[in-house]
């Protein structure tokens, strides 16, 4: 490169980086270390080529926590409740199928309300919460309602348990019965697009309800009661 060519700052540091340019020397004042201003400097290095990437390919996919830390250092937020695929696909470790589950959900109007919805709905183990939640943004679009635990496995217990444990009314519970005969049911989404529920009723199930795998058992009824009218 020719003698006192200019370059942008931010593209020098680049080069630097990159090795395709030589560290300028830094100067510090006599007895005075700048171990310090060097971390700081690499720090900030590293940011700059983070958003570099970004700019070059906004479906880059972050590879670690240091890169979560980073990027939310530039001040990008992921929006839960309104995030796209490629927002989601971001985030080191989150799956497509997790994506599939999330966008479903989010068509039919469900919203988290926080780090505790998104955990139990993708069943993540807690260092990938961790990793994740600098990003994480949870606006709310509505008023929020108030979470309630509890698993109860749709795909096994009785109508009566179903109407006692859960905000469900009698017939809702009937239906939900005669449709899992046909198949399980797989996850909320699966659920809200098979009965038809409201985004209301869907949101009042996160982290109250489980999807038991294998066959699903006939709905017996109690030997005290009659056999439910169908």
């Amino acid at each position: 490169m020719a003698k006192g060519h200019w370059l942008d700052p931010l593209a020098r540091r680049l080069l630097v980086a990159t090795g395709q340019l030589p560290a300028a020397p830094r100067r510090s004042a006599p007895g005075q270390s700048s171990s310090g201003d060097t971390g700081e400097s690499a720090e900030a290095i590293e940011r700059e080529l983070l958003a570099l990437k970004l700019a070059g390919n906004p479906a880059l996919r972050l590879r670690n926590a240091e890169e979560v830390r980073q990027l939310a250092t530039l001040g990008w937020r992921l929006d839960v409740n309104r995030a796209t695929a490629a927002d989601w696909l971001r985030l080191p470790g989150c799956t497509p199928s997790q994506v599939d589950l999330l966008l479903r959900l989010q068509a039919g109007g469900v919203q988290l309300s926080g780090p505790d919805d998104l955990q139990r709905l993708l069943a993540l183990a807690d260092d990938q919460v961790r990793c994740w939640q600098p990003l994480l943004a949870f606006r709310w679009y509505g008023d929020p309602v108030a979470p309630s635990p509890a698993p109860v496995d749709l795909n096994r217990s009785s109508a009566d348990q179903l109407q006692g444990r859960l905000p469900l009314d009698a017939e809702r519970c009937r239906r939900l019965v005669r449709e899992r005969g046909r198949g399980p049911f797989q996850d909320l989404a699966d659920l809200q697009h098979r009965l038809g529920l409201p985004a209301d009723l869907i949101e009042a199930l996160i982290g109250k309800v489980s999807f038991g795998k294998g066959p699903v058992g006939p709905d017996l009824p109690r030997p005290s009661q009659p056999p439910p009218s169908w």
